[in-house]
């Protein structure tokens, strides 16, 4: 197999998976009529069909699924190495990419790893704001950041933060002339400002626990966000009651802009924790990452 037909193949993984040539164009930095030809070109070589091309989608034939459940992991495996070779350098070098939610990129990676950027400049951080479960390996992600909980069991997990507390809150405004929730179920007859997991498709249900009895709530009302801080913000130009980290909301309760509704129900979670992979070597520079963020505790 000549250099220029393993390249073909390749692009022919990346277009089926994307199930797009404008897609997989951007990831690989390549216009879109390079991998058309390409296509063309493997295909014509092979004398078979790999796809089925229409003005809005790709999708294999069945002879390139089967090619692409041969040849993925196969060039998976390839890339994966070259990286551990890349690995073995003396000075930490490369990209680390890293898939987190916002309120974790913010309260604990950000800060954290700004000296270790500075200090190391071959580094490359790459931050991707996610709040569903993702694949860090079927997505290339040297590492995710979830709370302790959710962290699969094959996964080696490292914790950097302290224990997470989520809290309801409102302000005196959106809560005056309103009967204050006693218990979680008066949630129901609030307007309350959800998350949009999109690993479910479904809204967030609130959790909450009060002497070893647990419950969840779904809430509803005007507002659905993907994204810690615009809840916030929602909540504090009085759109209703909103469900997040404590330590996101504090100062706002100290100056008396958010009042605190049902804390003796407020819920608590294993900290942030950093997981990754252990089925390849650990690059130097993610070894230096995952140091820099290591919790004392």
């Amino acid at each position: 197999m000549s250099a220029e037909n393993l390249n073909d193949l390749q692009v022919f993984v990346v277009v089926a998976r994307e199930r797009s040539f404008t897609r997989a164009a951007a990831k690989l930095g390549v216009s879109r009529s390079t991998l058309s030809h390409a296509m063309l070109g493997l295909e014509a070589r092979l004398g078979i069909r790999l796809l089925t091309r229409t003005t809005r989608s790709v999708a294999t034939t069945e002879a390139g699924t089967r090619l692409l459940a041969t040849l993925g992991p196969r060039l998976d495996e390839i890339e994966s190495e070259l990286a551990s070779l890349t690995a073995l350098r003396d000075k930490p070098a490369g990209t680390v990419r890293i898939t987190a939610q916002d309120h974790a990129i913010v309260t604990v990676l950000w800060s954290t790893l700004i000296p270790l950027l500075h200090e190391h400049a071959d580094i490359h951080l790459e931050l991707s704001v996610d709040y569903g479960l993702v694949n860090i390996v079927a997505q290339n992600f040297d590492a995710g950041i979830r709370t302790g909980d959710l962290v699969e069991k094959d996964m080696i997990a490292v914790r950097i933060a302290p224990e997470l507390r989520m809290a309801v809150v409102g302000t005196p405004k959106y809560l005056e002339g309103k009967t204050r929730p006693v218990t979680p179920r008066d949630l129901t007859d609030h307007r309350c400002i959800n998350l949009r997991l999109p690993t479910y498709g479904g809204l967030y249900a609130w959790d909450f626990e009060r002497d070893g009895q647990s419950t969840s709530v779904r809430v509803a009302g005007q507002t659905v966000f993907n994204n810690t801080f615009l809840m916030l913000q929602a909540a504090l130009d009085d759109l209703g009651l909103a469900y997040l980290p404590l330590d996101l909301v504090e100062a706002h309760i100290e100056d008396g802009r958010l009042l605190p509704v049902l804390k003796e129900w407020w819920p608590r979670f294993p900290g942030y924790h950093l997981f990754y992979a252990n089925r390849r070597q650990i690059s130097p520079a993610l070894s230096l990452v995952i140091e820099a963020l290591r919790h004392q505790a």
